[in-house]
């Protein structure tokens, strides 16, 4: 067969064969029949037709977040072979607020030359937590240490806000008892 060309401003250019487009190989929708219970709504309804879940049937339901499976670790680690004392920790069922809380936390420590966190995919409630320290301490040490000193200032600020709460609901009570004002 002879290459055909086309001429176009005087340019000879050749005219690629027609290529098919790709093959989209996708996988048939599932058989649903849809069936309602109520007849006189059942009347123009196909039963053979395929449906496509909805996006609420398509979430996972809200306690898989939080809750650990069968044999399921909330953390663990991968020692990193190719950066000295550095180590990837994975976290399941938490997301970005553990997150940034343990990487601002390593960050001030001294040891720490790095800390980093990235969620792997938005769908999953897991993330990955890289930490390298200087050699003085290990990766873990850092994280454990880390995780003591977010516990005890979590403990620190739930004791302010519950002084906070109780004091205004003193100022609020004679604020009122002062006015003869009741709600």
């Amino acid at each position: 067969m002879a290459d055909e060309t086309t001429t176009t401003a005087g340019r000879s250019t050749p005219v690629l064969a027609t290529i098919p487009p790709p093959r989209i190989r996708s996988k048939p929708l599932p058989f649903v029949p849809v069936v309602v219970k109520n007849p006189t709504l059942n009347a123009g309804v196909n039963p053979h037709r395929y449906t496509v879940p909805s996006a609420e049937e398509n979430i996972n339901p809200r306690f898989e977040l939080f809750l650990l499976g069968d044999g399921e670790k909330k953390v663990s680690e991968t020692p990193d072979t190719r950066i000295p004392s550095s180590s990837l920790f994975t976290f399941n069922k938490e997301d970005h607020t553990l997150g940034n809380m343990l990487r601002s936390r390593l960050l001030q420590s001294n040891h720490v030359t790095f800390a980093g966190y990235k969620v792997p995919h938005p769908l999953f409630s897991t993330f990955e937590l890289r930490v390298q320290t200087d050699g003085e301490v290990t990766p873990r040490a850092a994280l454990v240490q880390a995780c003591r000193d977010l516990v005890n200032d979590l403990g620190v600020l739930g004791r302010e806000f519950t002084k906070e709460w109780e004091l205004r609901k003193m100022v609020g009570e004679g604020a009122n008892g002062a006015n003869g004002d009741k709600q």
